[in-house]
């Protein structure tokens, strides 16, 4: 059995997509792709296919992964462009690689976000992000299905900074609205942190109330780094295994031949 890691967006509409929704659109990518799956047992087999840590359904995301298995022997790259264009545009396959290590969904431990706060200027984010960052710990609400819980978005925070809107060409012209660009990096703890707990922690230590709901946007999630603070590709492990993989017994039989290398 091979096991194949793909990482996904959700972009445009599409992030209005539920994880069921994608779960749907993904099984009908493999049959019209003809992927070899492999099946569970029992009375309703379906596909083998591990979705690890998915986005909030609203949020746009370029980093997201999944495992399938196969019972046959797939080149990644090829098995990505078929799926990705079996798939509406939007929910693109931007990497495979086949997986030659193990515990992928323990090596997503911390997520990057990109927040877009129409209607607020980059002074008044950056204000609010002083006041979060200076606590010790900043109490939020959330409603779940087991009622109001109340918990801190403070110490799951590893880094938040407020920025401009990078503009797309020379040719751009300046925004005519306010508009703050917050980045945030957010550790995967119990119970999970969100993009809207941090916002909700913001209003609550600065007032800071968006007139707009922020369009929230996962840039990437992987191992974080403490060192250095960064969030390192989940991926990277299966490729590096591949590259340090020892030559198969055909290649070794063929290098070793008598008469082998000579012209």
């Amino acid at each position: 059995m091979q096991r194949i890691r793909l990482r996904y967006t959700k972009r445009g509409r599409l992030r209005f997509t539920s994880h069921r929704d994608f779960q749907r659109a993904f099984e009908r990518a493999l049959r019209r792709a003809d992927v070899p799956m492999a099946y569970s047992a029992g009375f309703t087999p379906h596909p083998k296919v591990s979705y690890a840590n998915a986005a909030p359904t609203g949020t746009g995301s370029e980093a997201e992964y999944l495992e399938i298995a196969l019972t046959e022997t797939r080149d990644p790259e090829t098995l990505r462009v078929l799926l990705d264009e079996s798939l509406p545009a939007g929910l693109d396959i931007t990497d495979a690689v086949e997986a030659r290590t193990s515990g992928l969904a323990d090596r997503l431990t911390a997520s990057v976000w990109e927040l877009r706060l129409d209607g607020v200027t980059v002074e008044e984010a950056r204000k609010a992000v002083e006041a979060f960052l200076a606590a010790e710990t900043v109490e939020v609400k959330r409603k779940t299905k087991n009622g109001i819980r109340t918990f801190d978005a403070r110490s799951a925070v590893a880094d938040l900074v407020a920025d401009r809107p990078q503009a797309r060409s020379e040719a751009d012209r300046p925004l005519d609205n306010a508009c703050a660009i917050l980045r945030l990096v957010v550790r995967h703890v119990t119970p999970a942190v969100r993009p809207d707990d941090v916002l909700s922690g913001l209003r609550a230590v600065a007032d800071l109330a968006p007139p707009v709901p922020a369009a929230v946007t996962r840039l990437a999630q992987g191992l974080f780094d403490e060192e250095s603070g960064t969030v390192t590709d989940p991926l990277a492990p299966d490729r590096e295994a591949v590259t340090a993989a020892p030559p198969t017994a055909a290649a070794t039989a063929s290098a070793t031949a008598p008469g082998a290398g000579t012209a």
